[in-house]
């Protein structure tokens, strides 16, 4: 009997039950991006009103706001257009060993598109490439043309992931479109749960489909990424706010396929990376122990193939 049971005992109540300390799962964050405004041809993103972003977001300022989280790696989002810069990145992540990869910018309707793509893939930290809504580029208008067909049907078949970029319906009905005409290709779709359901009910029935459509295809992932953003022009901080959208996409695409993403340091302008891991945490934990550990590190590994390069860093020999 310990002294806190003994007490217990003494003044005549039932022992009092210890709780049972968490299991500690490690997490892989999947999104957050990597940029310096002090370099002498500065960046193309973020612009320099922006007083939250514009400042130099680097891996020792990413390991300085997730310390004590349990956050053990993570997978660099490229946000500029700039070829060169898909290279500053990896020569940046080659130096600290808490970036695991990196997803790069890369447009597929380049004519050069296969050159610059194997110069990226000779290395083992290039994962991917991410299109979509981004820099007047356009998934659902694109894919109609050849030249990009035959681009991502060279990411799939290098054994890369494609990453989408700012979900609306247009995008993930394209990427049914996609995924019918590229089985093989790996495509994760990014910060679902920020997207608002269309007021229309075409539109939102549309949409719907798609999604249950992308729930039935294995080789299509989900970030949980943005939970906390602005609806409104408000941004709430509770969980039973956002619930209902976490459990739709839970219901579509499973254990299996959810996949843990920040967008640090974007997700500065709507809270601290503390408080949002705080909520997404808070969700997870509620499915179990089995559940949690899929979904902060097991299934990044299957979505992106990414590769263990510090001890702290969970492996699996299963994709």
């Amino acid at each position: 009997m310990n002294r806190r049971e003994w007490l217990a005992f003494a003044l005549g109540a039932a022992p009092i039950a210890l709780a049972k300390t968490p299991q500690f799962i490690p997490a892989i964050d999947t999104h957050i991006h990597l940029f310096d405004p002090r370099r002498p041809q500065g960046v193309p993103w973020p612009p320099k009103d922006d007083s939250v972003l514009y400042q130099p977001a680097l891996p020792s300022q990413y390991r300085t706001v997730t310390a004590g989280l349990g956050i053990v790696g993570a997978i660099e989002v490229e946000c500029s257009p700039w070829f060169e810069d898909n290279q500053w990145v990896l020569d940046i992540a080659e130096h600290d060993s808490i970036i695991v990869g990196t997803i790069g910018n890369l447009d597929p309707s380049q004519v050069d598109f296969g050159y610059r793509f194997e110069r990226l893939h000779r290395n083992p930290l290039f994962l991917g490439i991410r299109h979509g809504n981004l820099w007047e580029r356009s998934l659902a208008e694109g894919l109609s043309n050849p030249q990009i067909i035959s681009n991502l049907k060279l990411v799939a078949a290098s054994g890369l992931a494609m990453d989408t970029a700012n979900p609306d319906p247009p995008l993930l009905a394209a990427v049914v479109r996609l995924t019918d005409q590229i089985a093989s290709l790996r495509v994760v779709i990014d910060h679902l749960p920020q997207l608002e359901p269309p007021q229309d009910m075409i539109a939102r029935t549309a949409l719907q489909a798609s999604l249950r459509e992308l729930g039935k295809r294995p080789q299509v992932y989900v970030k949980v990424s943005e939970v906390l953003h602005p609806v409104g022009g408000q941004v709430h901080y509770d969980l039973e706010y956002y619930r209902s959208r976490l459990d739709e996409i839970w219901d579509t695409f499973g254990p299996d396929r959810l996949i843990y993403g920040s967008d640090w340091p974007n997700s500065d302008h709507s809270a601290p990376l503390r408080q949002e891991l705080k909520i997404v945490q808070d969700y997870i934990h509620s499915k179990g122990a089995a559940a949690t550990e899929r979904f902060f590190w097991k299934n990044s590994i299957a979505a992106y193939r990414w590769i263990k390069r510090s001890p702290d860093q969970p492996t699996s020999g299963v994709y």
